[in-house]
């Protein structure tokens, strides 16, 4: 995969994705299974998978993720909108670098949502995917109107013979790891502690259009304008960040925002790529946001618009020294 160091499970293997229940024949052997949205694959969700692979590995089974497309509460309660850290496919190639076996993406729909919890664990989990145990943090909920727990888990298991395994909450830094944590804090423009929470360093994706054609012609730093992929974009300002591309990564700065030296109103990302002179128009990128350097702001003209660039490459390269 583009930008993606893919990792194999224990057998060497890389991991199988299974993009619809139907799909699955036979169940998986001694399955050991996490379930659940997933968004951002923040290092909470990693020790969650650790912890699959360990019991899996012991048992001589599979270690299976279970997650949801779409969010199911884009389909339980539509009004209740946020933007997810990643979007599907990112989602599924940051399971993958984990090392699990199988991946089974669910299609949620209203009628998948209706399931009772009961239903879940004794016709999807033991019956269709063959568990054996499971891996679930202390404040799991699942099934119709989320009646489903952690305690209607333990019932089951005394009678179905399957293990239940609580994850314990991890915390980093005083801040309890959470996408909802995650989502403020790149709102917010706190790439940092984002990163730190997330394992990487926070990513957008998108594809690289025609611009106004300013960087270059008046400020003498050319720039890549984004079209964006995704739906969560840290606070407007300056970023010292990483750019990938064509399997090759360089450094930058970015801009996030709407050029008010400039006047036009349009929001807009662009980076300014460092030593590079590619002709990249219509082609995917990433950027990778690793310090915010300042917020946007207005200048007298592109002169001293272009001595700030100057100064923001020069703390940018300083920053990435070590990237």
């Amino acid at each position: 995969m583009f930008g993606s160091l893919v990792k194999t499970n224990l057998k060497g293997e890389i991991m199988q994705i299974v993009k619809d229940l139907k799909e699955i024949s036979t169940p998986f052997e001694n399955a050991v299974v996490t379930t659940g949205n997933f968004d951002g694959v923040h290092i909470g969700h990693q020790a969650l998978f650790r912890q699959v692979i360990e019991k899996a590995a012991s048992i001589e089974g599979t270690s299976v993720v279970i997650t949801f497309e779409p969010h199911p509460i884009r389909v339980i309660n539509s009004n209740k909108h946020f933007p997810l850290i990643t979007l599907y496919d990112q989602k599924i190639e940051l399971i993958g670098e984990t090392g699990v076996d199988t991946l089974v993406c669910v299609p949620f729909t209203g009628e998948f949502a209706a399931t009772p919890a009961r239903s879940f664990v004794k016709d999807v989990l033991l019956d269709l995917i063959g568990m054996k145990a499971i891996v679930v943090g202390q404040d799991y909920s699942f099934g119709r109107k989320r009646e489903g727990d952690v305690a209607l888990l333990r019932e089951m298991s005394a009678t179905l013979d399957f293990e239940v395994i609580i994850s314990k909450w991890i915390a980093l830094e005083g801040h309890r790891i959470s996408s909802t944590e995650i989502r403020n804090l790149v709102r917010e423009g706190n790439v940092e502690v984002a990163g730190k929470l997330l394992g990487r360093h926070y990513q957008v994706r998108g594809t690289v259009a025609h611009g106004r054609d300013r960087g270059g012609r008046l400020l003498g730093f050319p720039t890549a304008n984004l079209t964006l992929y995704d739906e969560l974009c840290p606070k407007t300002g300056v970023y010292a960040v990483t750019v990938e591309h064509d399997g090759s990564i360089y450094k930058g700065v970015a801009n996030i925002g709407y050029s008010p030296t400039f006047q036009n109103g349009q929001f807009g990302v662009e980076a300014h790529i460092f030593d590079f002179d590619k002709a990249i128009y219509d082609q995917p990128i990433r950027l990778n946001f690793v310090h915010r350097l300042r917020d946007e702001k207005k200048f007298s003209g592109p002169e001293s618009l272009a001595e700030q660039i100057k100064q923001d490459s020069e703390r940018a390269r300083e920053l990435l020294a070590g990237e």
